[in-house]
């Protein structure tokens, strides 16, 4: 009852004038934004997070939560009308859906792919209401000790799950430290990283980081890709309505989507690109029309992995908001910006920030609903946004990420390190390294620091603290299986393959 009575109180936040407005202009520019191939809701809530220096917590929140779910909304409409996934959660959606547009089918996989969206996002919105308070009741349990390890275990798998290998991943995650101890060192006020920069003691505003490697760097990478070849839009055709038929082949896939995606979405190492595949993977085998699968499309096949998608979205809010842990781009961009406004998200935010966490929650179910009315009717409009001239999208892009950080404390070095950063991001691209990782190694690696000093503190400089207590030596366990596990699993395949007379190192 308790969760019921605040999301009551959401609701009222949420239906203020104003919050609906700024919900309305997020599922808007949100959807718009997912439509655009390569770009996506990290890189347009990074542009955006210049604006949560004017604006309330609660719209600014309710902005990038509309934009977040949107975005998952439009990816659609890029992979069934274009074969463009816009993320990498929507490769799956591409693959049926694309064949089901150039069979005459595109209305039917546009339709089950946005009604599925608006289940599954629902639902996923209903276990982040009911499933946070729970989370934070065994949070508040946690000391020091388990909180570092928590960080370790987080560090680890966000950063093999996010980047190509772990070395990758790891080495961003680094460079993200490595930004995050610039600064005057809190403990000791000695000075780090600023090499005498006077502009530099106060550290670098993780805006600026954020705003580079998304929206400088992504702009770089996709401008320089320009004219790697032209992707051939798909004419719509047939009704925008399924027939009875084809909502009985979906409704199970959406149910079925919504049950994988959200717990792998809450999981610290969770994402969207697991449950997408393992969808696909289920409902190809469950479904009674294999022939349809890479043929002419089977409509479960853009159905479940849609519901996965938005499910998973919804998931990923939990372990933010609970346990301050980033498991994607966009949860990490959107934890950047409570930390603009001083907010510090873990087990205590739902009882200091309760009107900003239930008023976000409710402006979701808003948002869900707002989306099922804009997707279905205006599809002729989103189509028509991907006939935008590229230099014209990217050359607002950049001038917008300029004027929006310089904003921010009027200073040319922050310009500076923008475009520096701009750069960095676009050879991170370039060379497959992830980018998310460098803003949660920039946010999480301080706190962890600090919890790491915390614990070594209250055990006199005991390191084994770490190792003794059982919860935290759980946490640590699980991290070095996620970095050994797949190597040391890839290694035991290679023996079992080939005999141990093949591999390296033997005698």
């Amino acid at each position: 009852m308790d969760t019921l009575s605040h999301l009551a109180n959401g609701f009222a936040v949420a239906f203020t004038p104003t919050n609906l407005l700024w919900c309305l202009v997020g599922t808007t520019l949100g959807t718009a934004i997912g439509v655009l191939p390569g770009l996506g809701p990290a890189l347009t809530i990074a542009l955006l997070l210049p604006i949560t220096y004017q604006v309330a917590p609660e719209a600014s929140f309710i902005l990038f939560a509309g934009i977040y779910y949107g975005a998952m909304y439009g990816g659609s409409t890029t992979s069934i009308l274009l074969n463009t996934p816009g993320e990498s959660a929507t490769i799956v959606t591409a693959l049926e859906g694309n064949r089901m547009a150039r069979s005459g089918r595109g209305g039917a996989a546009l339709a089950t792919s946005a009604i599925g969206s608006f289940v599954a996002g629902t639902i996923g919105t209903l276990g982040v209401a009911f499933l946070a308070p729970t989370v934070v009741k065994y949070a508040l349990k946690f000391g020091p000790a388990e909180y570092f390890s928590l960080m370790v275990l987080a560090f680890i798998t966000v950063s093999a799950v996010l980047g190509s290998s772990s070395v990758r991943g790891l080495t961003s995650l680094f460079a993200g430290f490595v930004i995050g101890m610039i600064g005057v060192d809190l403990q000791t006020g000695q000075p780090r990283f600023t090499f005498g920069t006077a502009e530099l003691l106060d550290g670098v505003d993780v805006i600026i980081v954020a705003v580079g490697l998304f929206a400088v760097g992504e702009t770089l990478y996709m401008a320089s890709r320009r004219y790697a070849g032209k992707d051939e839009i798909v004419p719509l055709k047939g009704s925008l309505y399924m027939t009875a038929a084809e909502w009985a082949r979906s409704w199970k896939a959406w149910l079925r989507g919504a049950a994988i995606g959200f717990p792998i979405g809450a999981m610290p190492a969770g994402g969207a690109e697991i449950p997408t595949f393992l969808s696909y993977a289920i409902e190809k085998k469950l479904s009674k029309h294999k022939e349809e699968f890479g043929t002419v499309g089977a409509i479960e096949g853009v159905a479940g992995p849609e519901a996965a998608n938005n499910a998973s979205a919804a998931g990923v809010l939990v372990p933010m908001l609970t346990l301050g842990l980033p498991t994607s781009a966009t949860a990490a961009i959107m934890l950047s910006a409570f930390q603009s406004y001083g907010i510090n998200p873990g087990p205590l935010l739902l009882t200091t920030q309760a009107n900003l966490v239930w008023g976000l929650i409710a402006s979701l179910f808003i948002a869900n609903v707002i989306l099922v009315v804009l997707n279905l009717p205006l599809i002729g409009l989103w189509v028509r946004l991907l006939k935008i001239p590229a230099p014209q999208l990217y050359a607002g892009i950049l001038v917008f990420a300029t004027v929006g950080t310089y904003g921010i404390s009027q200073s040319p070095i922050d310009l500076v390190i923008l475009y520096l950063l701009g750069a960095a991001g676009f050879l991170m691209r370039r060379f497959d390294f992830p980018t998310a990782p460098v803003i949660i190694g920039m946010i999480l690696g301080p706190l962890a620091e600090t919890q790491f000093r915390r614990a070594m503190t209250i055990e006199n400089g005991d390191w084994t603290v770490f190792f003794r207590h059982p919860l935290s030596l759980t946490l640590l366990t699980l991290a070095f299986i996620g970095l050994a596990g797949p190597h040391i699993w890839a290694w035991i395949e290679h023996r079992r393959r080939r005999g141990p007379e093949h591999v390296p190192g033997d005698a």
